[in-house]
């Protein structure tokens, strides 16, 4: 086990101009931490973890794991494990020899391999499935066969390049369950790229968001849900993401349609220090509530979409009397949703619930 460190490192592309997939990355992984590396297409996440391993060049900066600078050092000599979104399996070799293959290029004797490919298959579920090949293999199973061949070789770090995307949703949940469980059993630094969010939030003892390859905040999942650094960040971070939209400043109070949001004197300040007139204003879902017709201090929304999930609900519109490429979602009780095509009276649950960013640089203000 050991600790991971991207000093300043970067990965640049040739053009005109030149693209930096990754852009002066600072991050430091903890030995023994889940670490999970999400964004949307394109931000940079998989080429970071790709110079982990060694397969991508680093243009600039350093990367460094434990007590080593490996910046230079082939893939083979970093004493990692990968685990890739497509497997990899041979498909002539049966589920065994793929995960002892690597023990086998090893020069590790037959005993010793079989030994560890046992332990292994036990950790996993996969002792009855030893003697099967890949095509006899479920894409769960197959899965757990490529994690088996990286825990074998017992490294000191596990790097997971997208490893659950092939899976159906049900699956999904089932196996980063167990993937959580067992780095946690085997207490073996992971770094895990995703670009799903909800998988970011239940599976990383930290996450670091990326964005066209720069790192826009590292911290607990509930630390980015509550005190998200920036408008890009709590727009994706949650699902259904947080709620953005322009608000003008009205003395001590924000305006959304006849809703008065009032701010503290310390928000005021910071406003103030912008010299700003108008603020983007984040409200989560859940921070929303329906309310009866005519209460004071809320805001009409035209429903237009309702997307009911059992106990809870999606309620979709826009305010009435403001541009309808404002939208709002709010959740609801299941049980009692509004109807498409209704005018519903909507409410601020807390007014401390709410966040504000700069409306062109998208930072947080306080």
């Amino acid at each position: 086990m050991a600790e991971v460190r991207y000093e300043a490192a970067s990965r640049v592309y040739p053009g005109s101009p030149p693209v930096r997939a990754v852009d002066g990355l600072n991050l430091s992984i903890e030995d023994g931490e889940f670490l999970v590396l999400v964004g949307p297409s394109g931000s940079g996440k998989s080429t970071a973890l790709r110079m982990v391993a060694g397969l991508e060049d680093v243009d600039e900066g350093a990367i460094r794991i434990g007590d080593r600078d490996v910046t230079a050092v082939p893939p083979k000599g970093r004493d990692i494990a990968m685990v890739f979104q497509s497997y990899a399996l041979y498909p002539h070799m049966t589920v065994a020899q793929n995960m002892g293959f690597a023990l086998k290029l090893q020069g590790l004797s037959k005993q010793v391999i079989s030994e560890k490919v046992a332990e292994a298959a036990k950790m996993l579920d996969l002792q009855e499935l030893l003697e099967r090949k890949p095509k006899a293999l479920s894409g769960g199973q197959r899965q757990r066969v490529a994690m088996g061949r990286a825990i074998v070789r017992d490294p000191a770090v596990f790097l997971m390049d997208e490893p659950l995307s092939n899976l159906d949703a049900k699956l999904r949940v089932e196996t980063r369950a167990n993937i959580a469980g067992l780095q946690q059993r085997l207490g073996t630094t992971t770094i895990y790229v995703t670009h799903d969010q909800v998988e970011a939030m239940t599976m990383g003892h930290r996450v670091a968001v990326l964005k066209d390859g720069l790192l826009q905040q590292c911290d607990t999942p509930r630390a980015l849900y509550d005190r998200p650094a920036n408008a890009f960040v709590a727009g994706f971070m949650g699902s259904p993401s947080m709620n953005l939209r322009l608000a003008v400043v009205a003395n001590t109070s924000l305006r959304i349609g006849e809703l008065a949001v009032p701010l503290t004197r310390e928000t005021v300040s910071a406003i103030g220090r912008h010299n700003l007139t108008e603020v983007t204003v984040g409200i989560r879902p859940e921070s929303l509530a329906l309310a009866a017709p005519g209460t004071p201090n809320g805001f009409d929304l035209d429903v237009e979409l309702v997307e009911e999930l059992g106990a809870d609900a999606l309620v979709h519109g826009s305010v009435v009397g403001e541009p309808e490429s404002d939208r709002l979602v709010l959740r609801v009780d299941g049980r009692t949703p509004p109807a498409l095509g209704q005018t519903a009276r909507v409410v601020l649950r807390d007014a401390t619930e709410i966040h504000l960013f700069h409306p062109e640089t998208g930072e947080r203000l306080i």
